[in-house]
C-alpha cells in the first residue's frame, strides 16, 4: 500500500502488521513491516521507545510484548500500530477481543475475533 503523505509532502514512516487485527497476540505470530523512503537496511527498530538489536531488517517476527516503532532516514520515526503487540498468551480465563486494523466507520460491517 502506499503511505499517507504528511503535510510537507513528504512520504512519512509507516508499521504494517501481519496478521492484520488489533490487539495483535504473540501466539499470531505477528510480523511488522517498516515502509518508508530509503532502503531496509536503513531501519533502525524501537521498543518501548527504546534502540534495540532488530536494526538494518525491513521486517521481522515479534517475540516479545511492547509498543514497536521503526525509523528510516528522510521518512522519520514511525507511529506505533495501535496498540501495541500484547502476550504473552493469556492465561486460559483470558479472552481477548480482536478487530481489523483497518479504520472503521460507523455502520460498517465488521468481523470480530474472541481469541484465547
Amino acid at each position: 500500500g502506499w503511505c499517507p503523505l504528511s503535510p510537507t509532502g513528504a512520504q512519512t514512516t509507516q508499521l504494517l502488521v501481519e496478521p492484520p487485527w488489533r490487539p495483535a497476540v504473540l501466539w499470531d505470530q505477528v510480523t511488522l513491516t517498516c515502509q518508508g523512503l530509503g532502503t531496509a537496511s536503513a531501519t533502525t527498530w524501537y521498543i518501548n521507545e527504546q534502540s534495540w538489536g532488530q536494526k538494518g531488517v525491513g521486517n521481522f517476527t515479534v517475540t516479545k510484548s511492547g509498543n514497536y516503532m521503526s525509523e528510516r532516514p528522510g521518512s522519520g520515526l514511525s507511529p506505533p500500530p495501535p496498540p501495541g503487540v500484547t502476550g504473552p498468551p493469556c492465561p486460559t480465563d483470558q479472552l481477548v477481543l480482536q478487530v481489523p486494523v483497518w479504520a472503521l466507520l460507523e455502520g460498517d460491517t465488521v468481523t470480530l475475533r474472541c481469541r484465547g
